[in-house]
């Protein structure tokens, strides 16, 4: 049966991925909520922009009579809240937009999601019994881990070490306050680092990719032995997906990749596979590899994530179709495929495209 899907952030990374999965796999009609900030680009939607169950809203989720008129016109049966700023570095320069969009802005739209919830229960209590609000975040709530066999559970104890982590982990409290205190049906998903096609320049794998290319500098933070759980964006979206239609309502689902990996080995995946994708190098460079660079560490790096995801696996079934990597070899080749799509990014001139109406 189909149902109509709010998706908050659906032109970022994660979102775009979502909004596809929806339109090409699903029944569904799609809602796309996005403010377009430097991270929302309507470029990553081209594939399903014209299809009839898609729609775009240009708003800001920190605007309650906005988010309110969206509900009330669109009648979602599922809301996806998925916008975010979530670069870190972004957040140690300058945490005040963190706070008001992860903080403020979940705030607005619980608060529009319980007015219209309350609607339903009072004229269809079928529909208001189907109606879910999915909250996505992150396993940086968590902080970080020690022991090499440590793992992140959805019971772990939540201890943020950036302004980022933080802003998220107040949004998950409130998500689980709003289903407590106001009964409002909410699951809620912590994911491991996401990466694909359509992943923004400014991020680990896009940067290194693009960099060697252009035969510039790879940074790596510190010796570079920080470890992270890689979580290829597809698999990430059909996981989501999934939650929002069966997931048990209060809920937590941790979706990982189950790919441990140092972003010293990640950077030096990606050499190889250009060495062999992309042969022809820039002048001047010898091996992909030369191009490493070790820059001074962030304040306050995590040093290891990994998740437990067991519970998705054995509750839903869902388990990631990728392996690392599979996944990087489809990430590398399609950015070596798209250079139009980041080209647009790097240049900024993806930020003239401001599709559909405002709310």
């Amino acid at each position: 049966m189909s149902k109509t899907f709010l998706v908050t952030g659906g032109a970022g990374f994660i979102g775009s991925a979502v909004v596809r999965e929806l339109i090409e796999h699903t029944p569904h009609r799609v809602i796309n909520v996005d403010k377009l900030t430097y991270a929302g680009n309507p470029e990553s939607l081209a594939r399903v922009d014209s299809d009839e169950r898609y729609e775009f809203r240009l708003a800001d989720i920190c605007d309650g009579v906005a988010m309110a008129r969206i509900f009330n016109e669109y009648q979602p049966d599922v809301v996806m809240h998925l916008a975010a700023e979530s670069h870190v570095d972004r957040s140690i320069d300058g945490p005040a937009d963190f706070i008001e969009t992860n903080i403020v802005g979940t705030y607005v739209l619980l608060e529009a999601a319980r007015g219209y919830f309350k609607g339903l229960q009072e004229s269809d209590p079928a529909r208001a019994a189907a109606f879910r609000f999915h909250h996505i975040s992150t396993d940086e709530v968590y902080g970080d881990l020690h022991g090499v066999d440590d793992l992140f559970m959805e019971t772990t104890p939540y201890a943020p070490s950036s302004p980022y982590s933080a802003s998220k982990a107040s949004s998950d409290h409130l998500v689980r306050a709003w289903h407590r205190t106001f009964g409002l049906p909410t699951v809620v998903t912590n994911c491991s680092n996401n990466y694909g096609p359509f992943h923004f320049p400014e991020k680990l794998i896009p940067l290194t990719i693009l960099n060697a290319l252009a035969g510039q500098p790879l940074p790596v933070y510190g010796d570079g032995k920080q470890i992270r759980d890689w979580l290829f964006v597809e698999d990430h979206a059909r996981a989501l997906v999934q939650v929002a239609s069966e997931g048990v309502i209060g809920e937590t689902y941790n979706i990982g990749g189950h790919n441990e990996k140092q972003n010293l080995q990640v950077v030096e995946t990606i050499c190889e596979l250009l060495e062999e994708l992309a042969p022809n190098k820039p002048d001047g460079v010898v091996r992909y590899r030369d191009l490493i660079t070790f820059v001074v560490d962030r304040p306050g790096h995590d040093q290891r994530y990994a998740i437990d995801a067991s519970k998705i696996q054995r509750e839903l079934g869902w388990s990631p179709r990728e392996t690392f990597e599979s996944g990087m070899r489809k990430t590398v080749q399609w950015f070596l495929e798209n250079d139009t799509w980041w080209r647009r990014v790097q240049n900024g001139s993806y930020q003239g495209e401001r599709l559909g109406a405002t709310a």
